[in-house]
This record gives structure tokens, sequence and C-alpha cells, in this order.
């Protein structure tokens, strides 16, 4: 015996949309904004996709089901599809509206190079997706039939068959409302009977993604993914066949960190942290390394996309304020332009002496004198103590200069400075 049911009051109707293919930036979109959406929403996801991972297809079913609130999908505007993954996630919402001139279905699991070729392999990944639909069609009360085509037989239903079939609740046209589809339908949510009512009151909102889930949504893209990961690849090549230099390698390790995040090998997290400390690593060797300031940017961009993506939270996927951030980065840029434009002014007010991190031209003092060479001192200059070789006699406080540099064995040739 079914009980009776109970009215669900929509005090808001909560805009999101899906308008690329489905990745992990579509599951952590949907993952913020739905804890960000207050209790008596209707949450309205807005769709447009031609499929993508099932792993985070069934991710994003997971996270529907466990909602207090209910979903509608509305397969929108004239000439979109919800194919392949985004029919399956459909099928697990509480409602589902098409617009006129849109589709829905084409469900059949393929491979990055085609069709799923093994028998034993697409048998079972056919089966699992079908119990999943047959299950998720019971609990919304709908057929099954028609989504279990979808995927065994690739599918797809324009906007009147699926009404026809009674896969969905109606059709958007433009003399219908969502309010006159939807109002007084009966539900389940989470096992409870529901039905569902407009309050008169009841406002639209739209949720827009953050702007760590625009740029993790470009780079989910499989395509985009897999030429980071190529590309990545092959810099590290590159450093590898001529080290020393670091910017290939740097910049390869951060492609390679994106990839991996895009790929689901690395946990957003985990890859947002290792973004920042080879952020941080790149800032460090600019100082030491000729770049050209090639290292600083890659530093400062792998130390931005960590930035946006570390920060998870209750209250949201940035839970570090945007001012604050970008304060911050400004900081570190500025520091870092800084030193870089020391350097550069030092080496033209200098341009004999070499690398500034040789003390060629640096005044400096006697320390010692070596037992084993009477030619031999130990000197202080710039802080740092030298191997100084010096022809002339000196004695303990003389001041010197740094003349040379022996590279191979570090001894520097060092002349005294006569006193004025």
């Amino acid at each position: 015996m079914i009980g009776k049911a109970t009215p669900y009051q929509v005090q808001e109707i909560s805009h999101l949309e899906i308008n690329s293919a489905i990745s992990p930036a579509t599951y952590d979109y949907l993952k913020y904004q739905f804890e960000n959406i207050p209790d008596g929403a209707l949450i309205l996801i807005k769709m447009n996709t031609p499929g993508g991972l099932i792993t985070t297809t069934k991710d994003i079913i997971t996270l529907i089901g466990a909602q207090n609130k209910p979903v509608a999908i509305w397969i929108t505007p004239e000439g979109a599809s919800a194919a392949s993954a985004g029919a399956i996630i459909a099928a697990s919402a509480h409602f589902i509206v098409m617009s006129s001139g849109t589709n829905l279905g084409a469900a059949t699991p393929v491979g990055l190079g085609g069709d799923i070729a093994e028998n034993d392999g697409r048998s079972k990944a056919l089966n699992d997706l079908k119990a999943m639909v047959r299950s998720l069609s019971f609990s919304r009360n709908r057929p099954a039939k028609p989504f279990e085509d979808m995927i065994e037989t690739a599918k797809s239903f324009t906007d009147q068959e699926a009404l026809n079939l009674k896969i969905i609740n109606g059709i958007m046209t433009n003399g219908k409302t969502l309010r006159e589809i939807l109002d007084q339908k009966s539900f389940s949510l989470q096992g409870k009977p529901m039905e569902l009512e407009f309050l008169p009151e009841a406002l639209s909102k739209t949720y827009d993604p953050t702007w760590g889930q625009k740029i993790l949504n470009v780079i989910a893209n499989p395509s985009t993914a897999y030429l980071l990961f190529l590309l990545g690849i092959a810099l590290l090549y590159f450093e590898l066949q001529a080290p020393g230099g670091y910017i290939a390698g740097g910049i390869g390790a951060c492609l390679l960190v994106l990839a991996a995040i895009s790929f689901q090998v690395l946990p957003l997290d985990w890859g947002a942290l290792s973004l920042l400390i080879i952020g941080v690593i790149l800032l460090i060797l600019e100082i030491y390394i000729t770049s050209y300031g090639l290292l600083a940017i890659a530093g400062i961009a792998s130390f931005v996309a960590g930035s946006l993506f570390l920060f998870h939270g209750k209250s949201g996927f940035i839970s570090v304020n945007y001012p604050v951030l970008i304060s911050t980065l400004l900081g570190v840029a500025t520091a870092v332009g800084g030193i870089i434009w020391y350097l550069v002014r030092e080496e033209k007010k200098h341009p004999q002496l070499g690398n500034f991190f040789v003390p060629i031209g640096s005044q400096g003092v006697v320390l010692t004198k070596m037992e084993s060479d009477s030619a031999s001192y130990q000197i202080k200059v710039r802080g740092e103590i030298w191997r100084g070789h010096s022809p002339a006699h000196l004695a303990v406080g003389d001041s010197v200069i740094v003349t040379a540099i022996d590279s191979e064995k570090l001894i520097a040739e060092i002349k005294k400075v006569d006193k004025e």
C-alpha cells in the first residue's frame, strides 16, 4: 500500500547547466552547487552533452540520489541532446523535461578507440548499465525498456517520441512553463512519496561555476587531457636529452600533473597540492637559472592552478577568498619581478663580471693564511668563505678584491686593495 504523498513546497528553482562532456569537472560543479542550494529548492539542470566518463556518471547518479531536494533535467536548447552518459544521468533525475527539437538516448558504452570489441567485456558493461537504468526507472516510476534500448541498441528518441513513451514529464514549448508541467506531480524522494507544489513566491536563481571549475572543465575534456599528457612527456624527454635548463622539465611536470587530474589518476586535492609545490620550486629555480622569466611564468601559472583546485570544504569549492588569493599571487609576482629586475640591472652594470653568483669584482677580507701554501688564503667575501690565491704577500685583516675564479678548483684570484 502506497502512503499518502507529502507536499514538497518549492521555494526556489535553482538553475544549473551542463553544456560539455561529462567529466570530473562536471561532478565537482554539481557537488559544490548542491551543497550551496537551500532546502526547499527544485534543482533544474539544463543539459546539452555528448556523453562522457561512466565512472563520473555513476558518481553523479549517487550524488543525485543522496539529495534531500528533487532534481529535474531539462534538455535544452533546440538541437541539444542528452546522449550516452547524459541519458543515464537523466534517468536518475526525479523529473525530465525536453525542449522542442531535442533528443535523448544513444547510451551504448564506447571505448577510446571505438565500440568495446570483446564480447565478454561488452556484455558485462551493457548488463551493468541496463540493470542500473532498470533500477533507476523503477524508483522514478518510469518505463525501463526505452532506457535499456538506449544502452543495448543505441536508440535515441525525439522529444515527442520520449513523451509518447512516458519517459519524460513534458515538453517545454514557448507557451508552457516548468511550473505548468511539474506542478502537483508525484515523485519519490529518498523512498518517501512526495508531491511537488510550487509556491507563488518561488524564485529562480542561477548557480554559475567558479573559475576553478571552468578551468578544470577545459582540461578535463578527454582530448585536451591527452594532449596535455603527450606534451608533458615530450618536454620531460627534451629535459633528459639536454639537462640543466629545467624549463622543459618544470613545465612538463606541471602538464603531467594536470593530465593526471583530468584522467582521474590523481585525486584533485593531491594534484592541486602537487601543482603548488611545483610552482614554488619553479619560482626558486628562476633565481638561479637564466630562463628570461619562463620559469617564473610557469611557476605562477602552476601556483594559480593549484590554488584554484586545492581548497575544498563544506562552504564551497574555493574556501579562500578571491581577494586574498589575487593579492597573494600579485605579491609573489611582484617579488619575482623585483628579483629578476635586480639581477638584470646588476648584469648590465657589471657585464664583465659574468655570473652574478660568482663574487668577481667583490671586496673581501683575509681571514687566515694557509700553512700548506704560502700563496693561499681563506677570505670572506659577500658573506661567503672562499679559498683565495695571491702571488703577493697578504696579512690577516687585509682588504682584497676578487679578480677571477678558477671554476674547476673553485679558487679565487685576489689582490690587495690599496688604502686611500
